[in-house]
């Protein structure tokens, strides 16, 4: 359900907001709205406060995270951060910004330069590996290069469909050399050729600029290396590629000795200050006077009481709470919270991807929370399967879920979808498919005149399936009835809410007149209900016309096939089943035992999973295209309140 809320106002002595912001922060049950935009009330004019530590602490806080960053990872002294935040919180809060700046000038400095000298180290010694390859693959081309005092060598990589370049580049380094250049060219591999340039050296920054132009990759080797013999080169090489990781080495080393020197420090000031920075960058939504400060903002009826007495306990009759008068044009603007049981929050999370209900609208958590568990187990359907997905969403939740936020609320909503899974199994017979009544343990049960074997209940079950969708389709016409019903406390909404209520009451009478006429067509019901019917169906019409126009009579279409939608259900089930049989019928052809053991079980793990999706998504869109619009306008806005706790 989505809580009450109530429109407050705070005022306080302005010496004592910094103090009176922190304590409200740590209660958390304020969702803050502006009021800093100067204006008059009852002839006091309000001013913009300004936070003058905000840049201070953006600032800190961004070295403390770069430092945090650098440090490589240990795993939490928890002990040791309970500590320190009990020091600097005896403090006060300037002793946070004073303590992270002595830790910045203790370590910004020492960090950035071991990390720059770790990049410059690995640099190298790509460097040096690239050197290794080509060098080694020029190797057997050494004795083409001639060893001439004052030439320079480097070496170029050209691509071997673009060799005719080769010519091109000879002939502009040979008139740039004046004749002093010799190319020896040798391929690496089948896609690389290695071009050996030997120049004189006072022709060198002329060659470099035109091998640079022409956009190719040149290996310039280190001066060191120059008019040696190439295994002489590679030794070398070696040599400095083995001591430039040493030295990577002995840099991790210190970084690793400052980080459990200082790590869980770093850590808490990070946090801290990401806190106080979350305090003071609200600032600007206050306004105040020479001596008082105003807040405005929303609280949960069932937090007011609790943060009045907080706030009386620390600061007296100094600070005062006061619930202003809403009107229900302002109540329309109020944040949506949603107050609902511990099982009930993965379905918030599956509703987080559309739009959320407005304040006065109807939480749709709870009705979620009954009909998505149940499409999903008349879909799957199979005691093993049941019980098979309630232990992958275990196994993943147990795995995953502190690494990734998504996987807990969608494995906990699997672990509910389980049970009537397994119940629905039960009902269907269904143990692996048809494996369970083939070994005699269970068979489908017998229910008001009907076994429900689903693939010979194919009829029943299509009916139970458009039972489901007519009671479906009607509770969200209702609730959009109630919607409206409540919207129309605001006096500009009342000619607009009528027509929707006319018109969702004319979709309801239509859909219980069809199923009238139906009925005393088919005989079920005596045949002189039929007058009724049409009565009815006339009626409604006139209703939705009245309530949206003629082009919502057309809407009728739309809501029976919005009711024929929940077919799905049937035939996506008996989809299921069939792929089950068939798990078991090819397993049971196999010759060797435990190869068709091993084969009916990579089936029905294949359906198993395809299904734990499939049943999800249609489950999922069932209420959000066909439920959902005949009820939630969405658009509202989400309870956010200041403070660290997670209220919302």
């Amino acid at each position: 359900m989505l809580q009450r809320m109530v429109k407050v106002q705070v005022l306080g002595p302005k010496k004592d907001l910094e103090s009176i912001v922190d304590t409200l922060y740590q209660v958390g049950t304020i969702h803050l709205e502006d009021a800093s935009r100067s204006h008059e009330q009852g002839g006091i004019i309000l001013q913009k406060v300004e936070a003058k530590e905000a840049d201070t602490i953006a600032a800190n806080l961004s070295k403390i995270e770069g430092i945090q960053l650098v440090l490589p990872k240990k795993p939490p002294d928890l002990t040791k951060q309970t500590e320190i935040i009990q020091i600097l919180s005896q403090k006060g809060q300037e002793s946070i910004l004073e303590r992270a700046q002595e830790v910045i000038h203790e370590l910004e400095a020492k960090t950035r330069d071991l990390i720059t000298r770790k990049t410059d180290l690995e640099f190298t010694i790509a460097n040096l590996s690239r050197y290794q390859t080509v060098i080694e693959k020029i190797l057997p081309i050494e004795g083409q290069i001639p060893a001439l005092e004052g030439f320079e060598i480097t070496i170029i990589l050209i691509q071997g469909e673009f060799e005719g370049i080769l010519e091109l580049i000879k002939e502009k380094l040979t008139r740039i050399t004046h004749n002093q250049c010799e190319l020896i060219s040798a391929p690496i591999d089948e896609d690389t050729i290695a071009t050996v340039v030997v120049f004189n050296r006072k022709y060198s920054s002329d060659v470099h600029t035109f091998l640079y132009s022409q956009n190719v990759n040149e290996l310039r080797l280190p001066n060191e290396y120059l008019n040696r013999p190439l295994n002489e080169i590679l030794l070398l090489n070696e040599e400095r590629r083995v001591a430039a990781v040493k030295e990577v080495l002995e840099v991790e080393e210190e970084l690793r000795e400052l980080s459990l020197t200082w790590q869980d420090e770093v850590a808490v000031l990070a946090r801290l200050l990401k806190d106080r920075h979350e305090e003071i960058k609200v600032f600007n939504k206050f306004g105040q006077t020479d001596y008082t400060f105003v807040m405005l903002g929303w609280i949960p009826r069932k937090f007011l009481d609790s943060t009045k007495k907080t706030l009386h306990e620390r600061y007296g009759d100094s600070v005062v709470i006061n619930e202003l008068p809403a009107s229900p044009e302002m109540m329309d603007e109020a944040p949506t919270f949603y107050d609902n049981p511990a099982f009930m929050k993965p379905f918030e999370y599956l509703l987080s991807a559309i739009s959320h209900p407005k304040y006065r609208e109807i939480d749709p958590t709870p009705i979620f929370a009954v009909f998505f568990p149940l499409f999903f187990g008349l879909i799957v359907g199979d005691i093993a399967y049941g019980f098979i997905i309630l232990g992958i969403a275990l196994l993943l939740k147990k795995k995953f879920g502190e690494r990734l936020d998504w996987i807990h609320p969608l494995m906990n909503l699997m672990i509910i979808a389980s049970f009537p899974t397994i119940i629905f199994g039960y009902i269907f017979g269904e143990f692996f498919g048809d494996f369970g009544e083939n070994m005699g343990w269970l068979h489908p049960l017998e229910i008001m005149g009907v076994t429900w074997h689903r693939l010979d209940a194919l009829i029943p079950m299509l009916v139970l399936s458009i039972a489901i969708g007519v009671f479906h389709i009607i509770l969200g016409l209702s609730l959009g009835i109630i919607n409206q019903w409540t919207k129309m406390r605001c006096t500009k909404y009342v000619c607009e809410c009528r027509k929707h209520i006319c018109e969702k009451a004319g979709m309801i009478i239509v859909i219980v007149s069809i199923l009238i006429l139906l009925g005393a067509i088919i005989q079920i019901i005596p045949e002189i209900l039929m007058y009724p019917g049409i009565v009815m169906l006339i009626i409604a019409l006139a209703l939705i016309i009245y309530g949206g126009g003629v082009i919502a009579s057309i809407e009728v279409i739309s809501l029976i096939s919005n009711i024929l939608s929940y077919a799905r259900i049937m035939a996506i089930g008996t989809s299921s089943v069939i792929l089950a049989l068939v798990a078991n019928q090819f397993g049971g052809m196999m010759e060797v035992a435990i190869v068709g053991v091993i084969v009916a079980a990579l089936i029905h793990l294949m359906n198993i999973l395809l299904k734990m999706f499939v049943a999800s998504l249609h489950s999922f869109r069932l209420h959000i295209v066909e439920f959902a619009p005949k009820f939630s306008e969405g658009g509202g806005k989400l309870y956010n309140p200041f403070g660290k706790g997670d209220r919302g």
